[in-house]
């Protein structure tokens, strides 16, 4: 097992990786942007190492900067968390050139699942099926009009290098498909660098389902279970759940059946998650994420596992130890994610926090970096905190997250705790009745 480990994030998953080392016997490396000096992290680090100025790109996207720290104080494995570095392939690669252990995935299934069609075509290959579209890239608009006709519109250009809803456009019918492939094309020139586009076939009422995934450098791949993503706005998750009301046992078992045997054949090491669309008891691959997910605390609280100390387990070469018979999913969990945001508007609020109350209680767990005194910078992604909690049924977790949320105290910024209010006491979604894109019509109404 590794003595120290240097942790390559910030904020509230800086200190959820701290927690599971310090738990674990770990010494821990905090690295920080000038901006970040007094974060938590820093503080309750056993080491701390300035890597850059305010910036991302200058700091934790600082390749070199975050190795020479972690060779100056000797740690023997960097955890990325998510965001920033975490899916970088040539990181992970340059991380373990260096002698290091990368806390993740393999370099090459990096970069397999980070281009979107190459993912697509591997999981089909491997018996995972998809949503009807084009076999690969689209070259040229005549090309995205001949496979359109064929799936049926409407449907969706997506970028292949693709996140966070950039490089995505639906046209409805003909007509609107070249602006579709002109936007989408230039969007996704400007955000990843990239314009290659494919296109999917658009579902009018998908849900969001994702399947938490590990798999040991012995062969062993067990699932978690399936989260329920779909509440997102533009594309942005906002509040998940684990289990999906959706879904039944059976249904969560055939998914991962098949996910856990296609990533064995794959040979995948470290925590994934497999994301599909879900509509008319028919699941259909989008992607994968070959990193912890923001969500992952409502897995956590159903199969009572720590997942980030899987991770480092699993890094330092420990077999799993069990196999998915061993693993039960107790009761229901659901996370609000705490942004600093106006909560009508969305627009970011950085500023000194001047009170924090966390709330606590039975089956609440409070995931932040956050304290009085404060400030939340605006250098970086605007979510200060988690709130999760569990309780023997989704009813029973739907009314302990409202007492939560009535609970919580964070005054000197806007967060989007009001939303969160409305979203739990509004009858669809207590019934469980929504979709991807419930969310954009419910922000949209007046009240």
């Amino acid at each position: 097992m590794f003595s120290k480990i240097l942790i390559a994030n910030r904020g509230e998953i800086a200190l959820r990786i701290l927690r599971a080392c310090r738990e674990m016997g770990i010494r821990t490396v905090a690295v920080h942007s000038t901006a970040d000096e007094s974060a938590m992290h820093v503080r309750l680090a056993d080491e701390a190492v300035c890597i850059g100025p305010p910036s991302a790109k200058d700091s934790y996207l600082n390749v070199a900067a975050i190795l020479s720290a972690a060779t100056i104080t000797g740690a023997e494995a960097i955890h990325p968390g998510y965001g920033f570095l975490s899916e970088n392939a040539d990181f992970a690669e340059t991380v373990e050139a260096h002698g290091l252990a990368f806390i993740g995935p393999t370099a090459e299934h990096i970069r397999t699942m980070g281009d979107k069609i190459t993912a697509k075509t591997t999981m089909q290959a491997l018996g995972v099926p998809l949503v009807p579209g084009s076999a690969g890239e689209l070259a040229t608009l005549d090309e995205a009009r001949d496979v359109a006709a064929h799936v049926g519109y409407p449907i969706l250009i997506k970028a292949t290098a693709g996140g966070g809803g950039r490089g995505m456009k639906v046209a409805h019918s003909e007509d609107e498909l070249a602006e579709a492939w002109s936007v989408a094309r230039t969007e996704a020139l400007a955000a990843f660098g990239n314009d290659a586009v494919y296109l999917e076939k658009y579902l009018d009422r998908p849900r969001h389902i994702e399947l938490q995934i590990l798999g040991d450098t012995h062969g062993n791949v067990v699932h978690f279970g399936e989260r329920d993503c779909s509440l997102q706005r533009r594309h942005q998750k906002l509040l998940e759940e684990a289990g999906s009301p959706a879904l039944s046992t059976k249904e969560r078992d055939a998914i991962g059946a098949t996910a856990t045997a296609a990533l064995a054949k794959l040979g995948y090491r470290n925590a994934g998650t497999l994301e599909f669309l879900y509509q008319d008891g028919q699941f259909s691959f989008i992607e994968m994420n070959t990193r912890l997910q923001v969500e992952h605390p409502v897995t956590e609280m159903v199969c009572d596992v720590d997942l980030v100390r899987e991770q480092i387990r699993i890094a330092a070469g420990e077999e799993l130890g069990y196999s998915q018979s061993d693993i039960s999913f107790s009761g229901h969990a659901i996370e609000c994610r705490i942004n600093a945001e106006d909560p009508d508007t969305f627009i970011p609020s950085p500023g000194t926090i001047t009170v924090f109350h966390p709330p606590g209680g039975l089956g609440v767990r409070m995931d932040s970096a956050i304290y009085t005194g404060y400030r939340v910078p605006p250098f970086y992604d605007s979510m200060i905190g988690k709130l999760i909690v569990h309780a023997p049924t989704r009813a029973a977790a739907i009314a302990r997250m409202q007492r939560a949320l009535d609970e919580i105290v964070v005054e000197g910024v806007k967060t989007v705790v009001p939303l969160h209010k409305r979203i739990l006491s509004d009858p669809e979604f207590q019934r469980g009745d929504y979709t991807i894109h419930w969310l954009e019509r419910f922000t949209s109404r007046k009240y």
